[in-house]
C-alpha cells in the first residue's frame, strides 16, 4: 500500500468517526437505550443499522484497515451520517470513487481567454485560482485591494499562503477565523479529489507546520466550498470595505475558480474607487 493510500484510509476512518460523533440520536428518532452513552453521537451499531451494513464492517472502516467500500455502501453511509453534498463528495473521493462529472486532474493553468476575462471584469476586483488556491490571473483592482500583493514573488502567490503567512494580510479579514475555515474546507476537498497532487500535499504540510491556526482548523475536518457570501475587509489605506463575493467554475475548466468581489454598499464602492484611482 502506498503512503498516499495509507493516508487516505486513515483520513477516511477519522472522517467517518468525526461525522458519527457529531450526530444527535434523539434528533434522528433512534430508540433510547438504558445503557448510558459514554461517547457523543451515534454508536457504530446504529450507523451500521441505518446504512444496512454489519457493525464489524463499520468498525473496520473506522480503524482504517484498508477496506474499499463500493459506491452503494458509500451512498448508504452518507445517508446514515446525514452528510451534506460537499461531505459526500469528500467521502467518495477518499474511497477512490470519483463523483460524476469530476475530472480529478490538476489544473494545467489559466487559459488565455480566462485571463482576459479577469481583466475585462474591471472595475470589479477579480482573480482566477486553481484548486490549490494558487493565483493564476488577476486584474489591477484586485492587486490594489490585496495589501502588498505585487511585492509577493510570483511562485508564492497563493491565496491561502497570503492569508496565513503574509504579514500585510494578517488583519485584512475582519473575521479571519471564518476566512481560514472556508479556505481550509476547500483545500481538504481538493486534497481528496487530487490524490496524486504532491504539490498540494506539500502545501498543506507547509501550512500545518508554520501556522497553528491552520493546524487546529485542519484537524476539525470541515469540507466544502463556500461559493457566495459577504466579507468585511480592513484595508490599511482605504479602511473598511464590505464586499459580496461570488466563486464561479468555468465549464471547460472546472478545476479553476473565478473569484469576483462586488462592493456591498455605496460607502464601500466609494472607498474601492478611491483606492483603485491611486
Amino acid at each position: 500500500m502506498t503512503t498516499r493510500a495509507m493516508d487516505a484510509a486513515q483520513e477516511l476512518a477519522a472522517f467517518l468517526r468525526s461525522r458519527r460523533e457529531r450526530l444527535d440520536p434523539d434528533r434522528l428518532g433512534l430508540p433510547s437505550h438504558r445503557r448510558p452513552r459514554r461517547t457523543p453521537g451515534l454508536r457504530r451499531e446504529e450507523v451500521a443499522e441505518l446504512a444496512g451494513v454489519s457493525t464489524d464492517y463499520v468498525v473496520r472502516l473506522e480503524q482504517g484497515r484498508g477496506l474499499r467500500p463500493s459506491a452503494e455502501v458509500l451512498g448508504a453511509l452518507a445517508r446514515a451520517l446525514s452528510l451534506d453534498p460537499g461531505e459526500r463528495d469528500y467521502l467518495f473521493d477518499l474511497a477512490g470513487h470519483r463523483r460524476p462529472g469530476s475530472t480529478g486532474g490538476p489544473a494545467a493553468g489559466a487559459a488565455p481567454s480566462l485571463a482576459r476575462l479577469v481583466g475585462d471584469l474591471s472595475p470589479l476586483p477579480a482573480m482566477l485560482l486553481d484548486h490549490r488556491y494558487d493565483i493564476l490571473a488577476w486584474n489591477p483592482e484586485m492587486a490594489r485591494l490585496l495589501p502588498d500583493f505585487e511585492a509577493v514573488p510570483p511562485a508564492r502567490r497563493n491565496a491561502m499562503r497570503l492569508c496565513l503567512l503574509h504579514p500585510a494580510m494578517r488583519g485584512f479579514y475582519a473575521d479571519r477565523e471564518q476566512a481560514l475555515r472556508d479556505g481550509i474546507a476547500h483545500l481538504r476537498a481538493a486534497w481528496a479529489a487530487h490524490p496524486q497532487d504532491r504539490e498540494l500535499s506539500a502545501l498543506i504540510a507547509e501550512f500545518a507546520t508554520q501556522d497553528e491556526d491552520f493546524a487546529r482548523l485542519w484537524a476539525e475536518r470541515e469540507v466544502g466550498v463556500n461559493g457566495r457570501g459577504r466579507k468585511l475587509l480592513r484595508h490599511p489605506v482605504a479602511g473598511p470595505i464590505t464586499v459580496d463575493f461570488e466563486i464561479l467554475l468555468p465549464l471547460q475548466d472546472p478545476e479553476l475558480r473565478l473569484l469576483v468581489y462586488r462592493p456591498a454598499d455605496e460607502e464601500s464602492r466609494a472607498s474601492l474607487d478611491r483606492l483603485c484611482a491611486q
